[in-house]
């Protein structure tokens, strides 16, 4: 895998982060009141995510390229979709955990196609490290939904 590959499976992967980060804000605004840890925690994952993105941003500079550091078009639409469906709802945490775990799967996709890749091992080390937060969200959202649907 050359150099301009490497920088590339990593900016897309802060595509990824981006996406995520910005999902999880607009979460947390369309999450109703009436859960409050549902909304620390999902500011808690915007965090993580921008705090993903900085670390990949940092091994694309060590790779001597230029860090993308915006989200993409599919994930401004995804979250455009997400206001609409909980504006139609009504703020239903259910809608909003669902759109989240949607997001989620995706980010799953994007790392398991970049760690199908022939990554150096220090960089790989660090996309598996953050693939496993991706499950570990995933998971807890997915969970946080079923809760909800539940205690509806």
């Amino acid at each position: 895998m050359d150099n301009d590959d490497i920088i590339s499976t990593l900016n897309d992967l802060i595509e990824t982060c981006k996406d995520g980060e910005e999902g999880f804000k607009t979460c947390v605004e369309d999450a109703s009141d009436r859960h409050p840890q549902l909304k620390a925690m999902l500011a808690d994952r915007q965090r993580g995510c921008a705090a993903a993105a900085s670390e990949l941003q940092d091994l694309v500079r060590a790779q001597g390229g230029d860090p993308e550091t915006s989200s993409s078009v599919a994930g401004a639409l995804h979250r455009s979709w997400v206001n609409i469906k909980t504006a139609i709802t009504g703020k239903d945490d259910e809608a909003v955990l669902n759109e989240c775990e949607r997001g989620e799967d995706s980010a799953v996709r994007s790392y398991r196609k970049a760690l199908e890749k022939d990554l150096p091992a220090h960089i790989r080390l660090v996309v598996e490290r953050q693939y496993q937060g991706v499950l570990r969200n995933h998971d807890q959202i997915k969970t946080l939904r079923d809760q909800v649907r539940v205690n509806a």
